[in-house]
């Protein structure tokens, strides 16, 4: 009997040793997201906001580049252009004999990125802007999946910083979550990121992120509904969840990361 107890005490203390000796999980003091198919649906992205910037391109450019900053987009979208070029992947010709030519053949570059799905930080940008008149004019309305605002108010009372990182620009995270059904929850937000910090496959990326947050990679928690980003994310050392919402895309199996269907399982 002394012997049994001496190899369950003599146990106890080798697990005990074993928990001392692994890494304390550091507390999660912010929480980084990402947009489509985690904070809002997959359909409202493609079904709303692409084909409403491929209808306004054209109109838009026409209008708008006497402002320096769309100048700039399409300097950007010229500079991609010649580098698809290069690659040989056979864009649609830039035309820029007239100021016409130069808008058609513009209007079907952007379209031909549109169909690629292309990360482009010009036609992110571009599309941003087409967007906000969109909002302005009360043609457009943010969608969030339902548990979004409560989640936001739980996290600002516990104190956990919010932040977004999309592929869409910057501006186009504002405009979307300042024009929602559920009002505006941008008072929520701390901060946001889009392609110009690096793309989102990238571990690089969201090492600037924490950086620029102030924080170890390891207080940060991704949330996104791409495997492949939350692998980058693990990388640099984030804490990662899948985001598993209706309309979502498929991921692989395979994968280790935490799943969750809303934000009140964090």
């Amino acid at each position: 009997m002394r012997l049994a107890f001496w190899l369950s005490f003599k146990g106890r203390i080798a697990v005990a040793e074993s928990l001392m000796n692994q890494p304390l999980r550091e507390k999660t003091v912010a929480i980084l997201l990402d947009i489509e198919g985690t904070t809002t649906p997959i359909s409202f992205v493609y079904d709303t906001l692409f084909p409403y910037a491929r209808a306004n391109v054209k109109d838009f450019l026409s209008r708008a580049l006497v402002d320096e900053s769309v100048r700039q987009d399409v300097g950007g979208l010229r500079a991609e252009h010649a580098a698809d070029v290069r690659r040989g992947l056979a864009p649609p010709p830039l035309e820029e004999r007239t100021p016409e030519d130069l808008l058609e053949s513009m209007t079907a570059y952007v379209h031909w990125l549109m169909d690629q799905d292309r990360k482009s930080t010009p036609l992110k940008s571009l599309q941003g802007k087409i967007w906000e008149e969109g909002y302005r004019a009360g043609r457009l309305r943010g969608e969030v999946f339902a548990d979004v605002p409560a989640a936001f108010e739980r996290w600002r009372r516990d104190s956990t910083t919010i932040a977004i990182y999309s592929s869409g620009s910057v501006l186009a995270q504002r405009l979307l979550f300042s024009h929602t059904v559920a009002g505006d929850l941008t008072g929520f937000i701390n901060a946001y990121f889009d392609t110009r910090v690096g793309a989102k496959k990238e571990p690089v990326s969201y090492r600037r992120i924490a950086e620029e947050l102030g924080l170890r990679p390891a207080a940060v928690l991704f949330v996104s509904d791409i495997v492949a980003e939350l692998d980058a994310a693990r990388a640099a050392g984030m804490q990662t969840a899948l985001s598993v919402r209706p309309g979502n895309h498929p991921q692989p199996s395979d994968h280790t990361h935490p799943v969750i269907h809303t934000f009140a399982e964090l």
